[in-house]
């Protein structure tokens, strides 16, 4: 029993200090994107069932998990903005993205947090920023209204359907939280 609780505080311990690490580098992220933050609050979300469905038929994108950690930011006590990270292995590692939303729902940025494959499949910084200032009506669909990496293909379609799914989470959840 003792050890099991001095592993669970082990775990917990070097989690957390991850989680800080994780936590600040996606606060100095989204700083300097928009102006004025006095605040950014990281939360959960799990979705429901039912939830979780509608989110998906929306996004017209797989969605693997319920789970999802997602910032409202603040600026003094006005919410000016909500920021959701998403995780999906790619090929055999995982990528983490953080798309973040103004209080229209308009794509703000999209930013790759963590990228574990090969960085010659990692999109450039000029295929990204065609995910930056996008309306909230914008379809977001790879190979029509974005256009597609040669050789990053996977990375592209992966980034795109994660910016539908958490579009979908920011206009179905998040939108009406003040």
């Amino acid at each position: 029993m003792i050890r099991l609780m001095i592993v669970a505080v082990l775990v917990f311990t070097l989690s957390h200090g991850n989680l800080k690490k994780a936590n600040s580098k996606v606060e100095k992220v989204i700083r300097s994107s928009f102006t004025h933050v006095t605040k950014v609050e990281p939360k959960q979300l799990i979705l429901t069932k039912s939830l979780f469905k509608k989110v998906k038929s929306i996004a017209k994108a797989p969605m693997r998990t319920k789970i999802y950690r997602y910032y409202k930011i603040k600026s003094s006590n006005k919410t000016i903005g909500y920021a959701v990270l998403t995780s999906k292995v790619m090929r055999t590692k995982k990528a983490v993205v953080l798309y973040a939303f103004d209080m229209k729902g308009n794509l703000k940025f999209t930013e790759i947090m963590s990228f574990g494959e090969p960085p010659e499949f990692a999109p450039n910084s000029q295929w990204m920023s065609l995910l930056q200032n996008k309306p909230n009506k914008a379809r977001l669909t790879l190979g029509r209204d974005i256009p597609t990496i040669s050789g990053a293909t996977l990375s592209a379609r992966a980034i795109t359907d994660g910016a539908r799914v958490a579009r979908a989470i920011y206009n179905e959840i998040l939108k009406d939280k003040q």
